[in-house]
C-alpha cells in the first residue's frame, strides 16, 4: 500500500499558529491505538524538555548574523557592549538580543533596542549585520507569507518616498519559489503604505532605504529589517585589495580567538603575509580603542524609528572618538610584494592607524623576527600570490644549508612529522 506523507499542523490564519495550540499550550499529543493518551516515562531526576518556541510566540528582537564558529565570541562581545542587563542568546549562525526582563512596557523595550541598535552597529567587530526581527509566523505556502507582511504597520518605519528591497534566505524550505516568496513579502509592503498614504514605496535593489530579510525554514517564517544597510566587514576604509582579500570581521575573529585585545599583556602582534593590511589594521584598531564603525554610515539613519535618536547617535560617535588613544602595543607587518605593501600602508592611512603599524616589504620566510616575544597571525595566500611548487620547502632547505636553522633540516615524512609551514595530510 501506498505511504501516506507526514502531514503538516494545521495553521491558524489569525494567529500563525497551529490550530488547536495558544501561548504557553503544547500541541496535542496523538491518541494511541486505544483511544487514550499514555503518559511518557522520564527516569527520575531527568528534567523536562524544553520545546522550541514558536516564530508566532518570539517577542521583537535584534539578531546579529555572523560566520559558523563564531557565535560565542560575539555573544562574549555583545555583552561587553552592552553590559548585563539585555538578554544574549547564541544560537547557530548568530547571537539574539532580548530588551531586558526588567522592562516592562513595549515603550521601554523598544528604546532600549533602539538604543542597543545603535551601540552594536557602531562597536560590533564581529557581526555581519544587526537585524531587527519585526514579524515571525509558522506559513504553509506564500498567502501566509503575504499575512506576515501585513502584521507590520510599516508606516512607523517609512514613507511612500523611500525604497526598499527584499532579501529571502531558506533553510529546508518547502515553498517552490523563494523569489516569488520575497515579492509578497513586497506587495505586502506597498500595500499597507497604499492603504495608509495613498501611495506606494519604489524598489530599490542596489541602494535601498529599507532592507528587509526573509528567513524560513521547514515550518517558521521570520521578517527582519537589515539596520546595517551595507555588511559589518565594510569599516569604510577599504579602497585597495589583493588577489585573496580576507573580510574584516573574519580577522577580527582570528584575533578574538586568539584571546589578543591589544593590551600590553597580550604583546605585539606580527603579519608576515599582510596582503592589504586586513589583519594589521583590524589589530592596529584594537590597540587604539577606535571603533570600527565609526568611518561608515547605516541603514537605521534613514528610517523613522531612528529619527528621535539622532542626538544619541552623534553622542555615541562623540564619545567613540574621545575614547581613541595611541597603540598599546607595536603591530609589525609587510608582504614579499611591494604593491601589496604599498595597498596596505594606504588602507592604513584611510583608517587612521597608519602611525601604529610598522610596514616592511620582505620574504617571510627571511625577514628577521622583530620582537622577542608576541602573536604571529598571517593569512597565507593559499596559492593566488606566492608559488605553489614548494617554495616554502626549497627556502627552509637553503636556511638549513647556510646554518640559519640551528636544528637543521630534516626530512620528517617518514616518521609523519610536519616541516615548518608545511601542513601533512594523512
Amino acid at each position: 500500500m501506498p505511504i501516506k506523507p507526514p502531514q503538516r499542523p494545521r495553521v491558524s490564519s489569525a494567529t500563525g499558529r497551529p490550530s488547536g495550540e495558544g501561548p504557553g499550550r503544547a500541541p496535542a499529543r496523538p491518541a494511541s491505538a486505544m483511544g487514550t493518551q499514555r503518559p511518557p516515562q522520564r527516569s527520575a531526576g531527568r528534567p523536562e524538555p524544553v520545546a522550541n518556541a514558536l516564530a508566532a510566540d518570539r517577542p521583537t528582537a535584534l539578531y546579529l548574523s555572523c560566520a559558523s564558529g563564531v557565535e560565542e565570541l560575539l555573544a562574549d562581545e555583545v555583552r561587553r557592549i552592552l553590559g548585563e542587563g539585555p538578554v544574549v542568546i547564541a544560537s547557530r549562525g548568530g547571537v539574539e538580543v532580548q530588551a531586558s526582563k526588567q522592562l516592562r512596557s513595549a515603550d521601554e523595550c523598544r528604546a532600549a533596542l533602539i538604543d542597543h541598535t545603535l551601540r552594536l552597529n557602531l562597536e560590533s567587530r564581529l557581526a555581519q549585520r544587526v537585524l531587527w526581527r519585526v514579524g515571525s509566523r509558522v506559513y504553509r505556502h506564500e498567502d501566509d507569507i503575504y499575512a506576515l507582511g501585513r502584521q507590520v504597520n510599516w508606516s512607523d518605519w517609512i514613507t511612500p518616498r523611500h525604497t526598499l528591497r527584499v532579501d529571502v534566505t531558506s533553510r529546508r524550505s518547502h515553498l517552490r519559489s523563494l523569489n516569488f516568496a520575497g515579492l509578497r513579502i513586497k506587495d505586502a509592503v506597498c500595500d499597507d503604505l497604499r492603504e495608509r498614504t495613498g501611495e506606494r514605496p519604489s524598489v530599490d535593489t542596489r541602494h535601498p532605504d529599507l532592507g528587509l530579510v526573509l528567513y524560513m525554514d521547514d515550518l517558521d517564517a521570520v521578517l527582519y529589517v537589515d539596520t546595517s544597510g551595507e555588511a559589518l566587514f565594510k569599516r569604510g576604509w577599504r579602497e585597495d585589495t589583493g588577489e585573496a582579500p580576507l573580510k574584516e570581521t573574519l580577522a577580527a575573529a582570528m584575533l578574538a580567538a586568539a584571546g589578543w585585545q591589544g593590551r600590553p599583556e597580550d604583546g605585539p602582534l606580527l603579519d608576515p603575509c599582510c596582503g592589504a593590511g586586513t589583519i594589521p589594521i583590524e589589530a592596529a584598531q584594537i590597540t587604539c580603542n577606535i571603533a570600527p564603525g565609526i568611518q561608515r554610515r547605516f541603514a537605521f539613519e534613514r528610517l523613522l524609528p531612528f529619527r528621535n535618536a539622532q542626538a544619541a547617535w552623534g553622542l555615541l560617535k562623540q564619545a567613540a572618538r574621545a575614547r581613541e588613544c595611541p597603540p598599546r602595543v607595536p603591530i609589525y607587518a609587510g608582504d614579499v610584494a611591494f604593491r601589496m605593501t604599498d595597498f596596505a600602508t594606504r588602507n592604513a592611512e584611510r583608517a587612521g592607524v597608519r602611525h601604529a603599524i610598522d610596514f616592511k616589504t620582505a620574504d617571510a620566510l627571511q625577514r628577521p623576527v622583530p620582537c622577542d616575544h608576541g602573536l604571529l597571525m598571517f593569512n597565507p595566500p593559499y596559492g593566488e600570490r606566492i608559488d605553489t611548487k614548494g617554495s616554502a620547502r626549497n627556502a627552509y632547505g637553503q636556511r638549513a644549508e647556510q646554518g640559519g636553522d640551528p636544528d637543521g633540516w630534516r626530512d620528517d615524512e617518514d616518521e609523519g612529522m610536519a616541516r615548518p609551514g608545511v601542513r601533512v595530510a594523512r
